[in-house]
């Protein structure tokens, strides 16, 4: 769980013209804002340009964090069943996809403070994280056994892409022998120790890529913007020109152990520390620090520095005014960098997000969902990210934080999903790594309170047209879509997430409106 930074945000209306790009349409999630009312009830054409391409999309993603040591030792059909809602691309006899199909699978390599046990200071046991080396650098694979299982089940589901990442350096490197900081000033690696914290990455990854496990990414910093002091769980804070020493010693040891892992930062905890200064001076402007040459720290023409910067939706989300123009500022300033790309790669429900929906307390239901959904949809198509990871995978809390929920028992338990994971499985199951974002325009007037989103993808190789249409309103709403390539209505497949079905297929003649019922989001494809 993320430490609560809770902003102060401020509501503010946002209204569009006649015709607008979806990207910028308010909407709102509140089950009480009026009846259902046919007589209102107006048809709305949406019009698709394949055309107009904006970025790539490279994946989407989830962690294994925190649960993943454990589950992966669950019994083998428990745990299988809870890789497919993951990761499987298959469908069953109905037609139904039997997982979302993510595409990335995030792999938390561990500081070592499972070994210290209740020395580490982390109370809770689950936040605790092992390591597969250990201060004299003998790598065991089954130090983290669980989650290879997780990672080999992910590859197994042809999830074609993993990520390392460290929330800190391991226990016996840090200054104060913990996984967390005893200073909210000064981060818990000294600048003697980046050399071995390097190597200790490279080696990790070598073992990793001995067991059949490709490292694509490692990310080697997280969130270094907050203090981590509390214990809750593993991290430290870093300032930009530490997070520059370690990249190039990182660099130049996988060229040493010839590796070609790409190198991802800075997994900033909110997404204005990657365009500004903000609240933590050193820590911030991330985006002109890393990947401007005129910058001390600049890193971007190191071999194994990848081309995107990374930072966290985290607490930017609401209300939606403010969202859409916090990601306009992010979009501008990763346009101003050269061939940059931005990956969110970090989310769930945190805080109170300015009264709209709060953190706290599990719900499996759609009111969450939608508003992930829409989290999405802002983060592709303003922030124009071209990779979205949720943070854990697999939760055991009452909390917002989860894809799959399970009861918090070591060997053995219970699991079921979530709306959340099936509105995420709406963009991830078929927008694919390689498709591109395309623009989809609508009849705003036609939409009672403005609470239709949509976004629209194609497979340049295929020429397939995904689009992703989100309805939080209370009404049913018709669609007449349309490819201005033709100018004709298009014939399209669709799969519906609501209260009632996950990614069920939809019953869809063509010629005919498409009806997108209250409160869901649907995924329509083009007809093969």
């Amino acid at each position: 769980m993320k430490t609560e930074i809770l902003k102060n945000l401020k509501s503010a209306a946002f209204f569009g013209t006649a015709w607008i790009m979806l990207s910028s349409t308010s909407c709102s999630d509140n089950e009480s804002r009026g009846q259902k009312n046919d007589e209102q009830k107006k048809i709305s054409t949406i019009q698709v340009y394949p055309e107009t391409i904006y970025q790539e999309i490279d994946h989407f993603g989830a962690s294994d964090a925190w649960a993943g040591q454990f589950v992966g030792n669950w019994p083998e059909a428990k745990k299988a069943a809870i890789a497919d809602l993951l990761f499987s691309q298959e469908v069953d006899l109905q037609g139904k996809p039997k997982g979302i199909g993510l595409s990335l699978w995030r792999f938390n390599l561990g500081a070592g403070s499972a070994e210290q046990g209740a020395e580490s200071g982390i109370g809770d046991s689950w936040r605790r994280a092992p390591s597969f080396m250990d201060a004299e650098g003998s790598f065991k694979i089954e130090r983290q056994a669980a989650q290879v299982w997780f990672a080999k089940a992910a590859k197994e589901r042809s999830v074609n892409h993993l990520l390392a990442f460290l929330n800190s350096p391991p226990v016996w490197l840090t200054k104060n022998g913990k996984a967390y900081a005893s200073n909210a000033n000064e981060s818990n690696l000294a600048a003697e120790n980046y050399d071995a914290f390097a190597k200790y990455m490279a080696a990790s990854i070598k073992g990793m890529e001995q067991e059949g496990l490709k490292v694509d990414y490692i990310s080697p910093v997280n969130e270094p913007q907050w203090d981590w002091i509390d214990g809750g769980q593993e991290g430290t804070p870093f300032w930009n020109n530490e997070i520059a020493g370690i990249v190039k010693a990182l660099d130049r040891e996988l060229e040493a152990k010839g590796l070609d892992t790409k190198i991802d930062v800075a997994e900033a905890g909110q997404i204005e520390y990657l365009y500004e200064e903000h609240n933590r001076p050193g820590r911030s402007n991330q985006i002109y620090d890393f990947f401007n040459e005129a910058s001390d720290h600049y890193i971007g023409d190191l071999k194994h520095v990848s081309q995107n910067i990374s930072g966290h939706s985290y607490f930017t989300t609401s209300p939606f005014q403010q969202a859409v123009s916090k990601r306009k500022q992010l979009s501008q300033a990763v346009e101003s960098a050269s061939n940059l790309k931005f990956w969110m790669s970090e989310y769930c429900i945190l805080g109170d997000n300015d009264g709209e929906i709060q953190g706290n307390g599990k719900d499996l239901g759609m009111s969450p969902a939608l508003y992930i959904a829409r989290v999405i949809h802002n983060d592709l198509t303003i922030a124009q990210a071209s990779a979205w990871h949720w943070w854990i995978a697999i939760s055991p809390y009452d909390y917002k934080d989860g894809l799959v929920y399970i009861s918090k028992t070591e060997a053995d338990g219970t699991y079921e999903s979530s709306k959340m994971l099936w509105a995420l499985g709406n963009y991830s199951r078929f927008i694919r790594p390689g498709f591109q974002r395309i623009d989809v325009k609508i009849d705003v007037e036609s939409i009672q309170n403005q609470d239709l989103l949509c976004s629209a993808y194609k497979d340049p190789n295929s020429g397939e047209i995904v689009i992703v249409a989100i309805n939080s309103s209370v009404n049913d709403l018709e669609l007449d879509v349309k490819n201005s390539q033709i100018g004709a209505t298009m014939d399209l497949t669709g799969y519906l997430t609501d209260k009632e079905n996950d990614l069920k297929p939809m019953d869809l003649v063509n010629g005919e409106h498409i009806v997108i019922p209250a409160r869901s989001v649907v995924t329509l494809l083009t007809t093969k």
